[in-house]
C-alpha cells in the first residue's frame, strides 16, 4: 500500500489540493528542528507523514464533512445559516470545531497547538480555501506538522 496513493489524497487533488500545496504550507511555518536541520529533511519528512495520515478512514471522513459542510454553507443550505452570515462569519466556530478534532486526532495537543499557529497564520494554499476547509486542512497541515517535529525529536534524543 506504500506505493499507492492515498484515496483521500485523491479526493483532495480532484479540488485542487496537491501533497505539494500541503508541504509548501507546512514549509511556511519550518523552523530548523534536532533531526529536521534543513527544509530539505523537512520535506522529506512531511512527505512520508502526510501519506501515512492520508491513508487514515477517520481523518477522510471529517475533511470529507468539511467540504460537503462548506458547500452546503455557501448554498444556503444550513438550518438557519445565511448564505450571507456564513460569509460574514461572526458568530461561525463549526469550522474551527472541525479543525480542532482532525488536529487532535492526529497530533493531540502538540497538533491543537500548531492548528492555532496554522489557523493564525494560514500559509500556502490555506489562505486560498474557504472558511470551513481551511480549518479542515490548516488541521491536517497542522498536526502532519507537529508529528514530523515530535518523531524527529523522539529520534535525536539520547537514550536513557
Amino acid at each position: 500500500m506504500k506505493n499507492q496513493v492515498p484515496p483521500l489524497l485523491s479526493y483532495l487533488e480532484a479540488r485542487g489540493i496537491s501533497l505539494q500545496s500541503l508541504i509548501e504550507s507546512a514549509l511556511e511555518m519550518y523552523v530548523p528542528h534536532p533531526g529536521i536541520e534543513t527544509p530539505q529533511k523537512a520535506t522529506e519528512l512531511l512527505k512520508e507523514e502526510f501519506l501515512d495520515i492520508l491513508q487514515d478512514v477517520n481523518i477522510a471522513t471529517l475533511i470529507v464533512a468539511a467540504f460537503h459542510a462548506q458547500e452546503e454553507a455557501q448554498n444556503g443550505r444550513i438550518p438557519g445559516l445565511t448564505v450571507e452570515h456564513f460569509m460574514g462569519r461572526p458568530g461561525l466556530v463549526a469550522d474551527e470545531l472541525i479543525g480542532i478534532a482532525i488536529a487532535t486526532y492526529i497530533g493531540g495537543s502538540r497538533g491543537m497547538f500548531e492548528f492555532v499557529r496554522f489557523d493564525q497564520a494560514k500559509p500556502g494554499i490555506l489562505k486560498d480555501l474557504p472558511p470551513l476547509t481551511n480549518d479542515a486542512i490548516g488541521a491536517l497541515v497542522a498536526g502532519a506538522s507537529s508529528n514530523v517535529y515530535t518523531k524527529a525529536l523522539k529520534n535525536t534524543e539520547p537514550s536513557v
